[in-house]
């Protein structure tokens, strides 16, 4: 989680969804595939978005480890988790769109149910 979120983001009046506190509470922050950032980790990652997508507006929360895949909270649309391919060419990094966190998290522990049967 980033605690000190960027100016220009706390100016859009940007807040984690309850949902997300809520994994970060329990400690689910592993599953095989994904894992959720430490704050260090979304940090460096959110500049890069800003650099690479500046029409967007980002928030990194969660890394895939066998691509360049990262799930974020778009200012546009906070409830929703954004999939995008990091490093694609601006307008091709949207990969997937989730209604919202616990779908985004189901899907998460499917594909860790699934590597590891």
């Amino acid at each position: 989680m980033i605690k000190k979120i960027p100016e220009e983001f706390l100016e859009k009046r940007f807040k984690y969804p309850e949902s997300y506190t809520k994994i970060i509470e329990l400690n689910l922050v592993d599953f095989d595939y994904w894992y959720i950032m430490n704050e260090e980790q979304a940090l460096k990652r959110l500049a890069g978005l800003r650099q690479r997508y500046p029409e967007r507006y980002l928030v990194p929360f969660a890394r895939r480890d066998d691509n360049d895949d990262i799930a974020c909270f778009d200012l546009g649309e906070p409830e929703k988790v954004q999939i995008i391919h990091d490093f694609a060419s601006s307008g091709y990094e949207q990969r997937r769109t989730y209604e919202n966190l616990w779908e985004w998290l189901q899907e998460a522990v499917n594909e860790l149910i699934e590597s590891n049967r």
